[in-house]
C-alpha cells in the first residue's frame, strides 16, 4: 500500500497519456494527483517524506509551467530536477554538515558505523544524481512515449538497483550477515523463526 501511494501521482500521468497521447491532460491529472496524495497524506496525519516535499513543490512549479506555456519540455526535466535535488540534499548534509540523511531515514532498521552510512549516502547522492543525468538523456534521445514509460519502470528501476547495490556492499564488508537481513517488517529474520 505504501508504494502505491508513493508512486499514485506518476501511475495517474502513466495511465492517463497513454490512455489519451495528451501529455498535458497527464500533466493536469497529474497535478491533481499529487495534490491529492499530499492532502491524504496531512488527513491521515502521515509525515510526508522529504522526497515527496520535493517532488510535490517541482511538480507543481514544473507541471503548472507546462500547461501555461504549453511547453512540454518543463514536466520531462522534472524527475531530473527532484533526483538532483535529492543528491545535493544527500551529499551537502553530509559534507556539509556532517549528518547522514540517509542514517536518520534508516537507521532504525540498520545499525553500521558512520564511516559505512558515510560512503552509502555518497553512492546515492551519486546514483540520484546519474539518475536525472539518464532521464534528459532519454528526454533528448526518444520519443515522448519512450520517455513515460521510462518515467514509470525506467527510474523505478533503477531506485531497485540502487538497494540491490547497497545490499551487496553491505554484505561484502560484513555489516549485513543473512541473519540480521530485516524483513518487511523491521525484524530479523532470525527473530521471525519459531
Amino acid at each position: 500500500m505504501q508504494q502505491f501511494l508513493e508512486y499514485f501521482a506518476v501511475i495517474a500521468f502513466v495511465a492517463v497519456y497513454f490512455l489519451t497521447k495528451d501529455v498535458f491532460l497527464a500533466t493536469g491529472v497529474l497535478l491533481a494527483a499529487i495534490i491529492a496524495q499530499v492532502a491524504f497524506y496531512k488527513a491521515t496525519k502521515r509525515p510526508l517524506s522529504n522526497e515527496l516535499k520535493i517532488t510535490f513543490w517541482v511538480s507543481l512549479v514544473l507541471g503548472g509551467m507546462t500547461l501555461l506555456l504549453r511547453d512540454e519540455t518543463f514536466i520531462q526535466w522534472k524527475p531530473s530536477i527532484v533526483s538532483w535535488a535529492i543528491a545535493l540534499g544527500l551529499a551537502g548534509a553530509q559534507l556539509f554538515g556532517g549528518i547522514s540523511l540517509l542514517k536518520k531515514m534508516m537507521g532504525a532498521a540498520l545499525t553500521l558505523e558512520d564511516s559505512v552510512w558515510r560512503k552509502l549516502t555518497y553512492g546515492w547522492a551519486t546514483g540520484f544524481a546519474a539518475a536525472g543525468g539518464i532521464n534528459l538523456w532519454v528526454v533528448n534521445n526518444f520519443s515522448m512515449d519512450a520517455w513515460v514509460t521510462f518515467k514509470l519502470f525506467g527510474l523505478m528501476g533503477l531506485n531497485l538497483l540502487y538497494v540491490f547495490i547497497m545490499m551487496a556492499y553491505l554484505v561484502a564488508i560484513g555489516a549485513l550477515k543473512e541473519d540480521e537481513t530485516p524483513d518487511v517488517d523491521g525484524e530479523s529474520a532470525n527473530e521471525s523463526q519459531p
